[in-house]
Order: structure tokens, then C-alpha cells, then sequence
């Protein structure tokens, strides 16, 4: 198998594994502890209004990404999507870093141990995987698979 094939080929698939376990983990924790998510999402400066149907929302939204990264067919539109969700998490991030007066963590499980900016971090790291997920799936499409 040529190199340009390898990588292009299981560079997306590794990094859709990393997005599978990131968001089943993320998902079920908001809701193994969703009552603590939604106390969360109802003090947040941003999303009171909205924290009651979004603390659906958000883990539904994670776990249909999950989905989406099951399928070979649908593999470009679950990085798009993991690039969207992980953008408008940073955003929140950013904004709540920036313009805020009280911070309150609406993670779940071991990131709700990391600081804002160390989750940020984590978030750009996610952020660029999903950007090398879309190129790579785009060459993918584009190289015809061969060993």
C-alpha cells in the first residue's frame, strides 16, 4: 500500500475513533449526571433561557455525530459536524473566559477537571483533528484505494 494511501485512509478513521470516544464519553456523562448539567446550564451567563432544552440537545447532538461516524458514507459530514460542535464549544469557552463574571462548568467526567483555558486547549486540539479529518476524507474520496 503506498504511503499517500495509508494515510488517507486510516488517518480519518483513527482520528473518527478519537472523536467516537470523546463524544460517548462527553454525551454520557451530561446525561448519568443530568441533573447536575442542567443546574449547570441554568447558571451559565449565555444559555439560562435556553438550558432546558438544551440540556437535550447537547448530548443528542454529540451522540447523532456518533452516528454518523459509524458509516463510511457519511464519514465527511460527521467531521464537519464534530468541527461545528467543537467551534461553538470553544466559542462558549471563549466567551465565557472573556465576558463573564461567573464561570460554571457544564463538563462532564474527567474534563470537567480541567481548567477553562487547559479545556480550550483541548477543544483547538479537537479542532484541528476534525480539520484534518475533512482534508483527509476529501483525498480519500478523491485516490482510488489500492495494496
Amino acid at each position: 500500500m503506498k504511503r499517500s494511501n495509508f494515510i488517507y485512509y486510516f488517518v480519518p478513521k483513527i482520528i473518527g475513533l478519537l472523536f467516537i470516544l470523546l463524544f460517548v464519553y462527553a454525551a454520557s456523562s451530561k446525561l448519568l449526571a443530568f441533573q447536575q448539567f442542567e443546574t449547570q446550564l441554568v447558571k451559565s451567563p449565555f444559555f439560562s433561557a435556553y438550558a432546558h432544552w438544551m440540556v437535550w440537545m447537547i448530548p443528542l447532538s454529540e451522540l447523532s455525530v456518533v452516528v454518523l461516524f459509524l458509516f463510511q458514507k457519511y464519514l465527511l459530514l460527521a467531521f464537519y459536524s464534530s468541527l461545528f460542535i467543537m467551534t461553538l464549544f470553544s466559542l462558549y469557552i471563549y466567551l465565557v473566559l472573556n465576558f463573564s463574571d461567573s464561570i460554571p462548568c457544564a463538563c462532564g467526567g474527567f474534563l470537567s477537571n480541567l481548567g477553562w483555558r487547559e479545556h480550550f486547549i483541548f477543544n483547538m486540539v479537537f479542532i484541528i483533528l476534525a480539520l484534518i479529518g475533512v482534508i483527509t476524507t476529501h483525498k480519500q474520496r478523491l485516490i482510488p484505494f489500492s495494496k
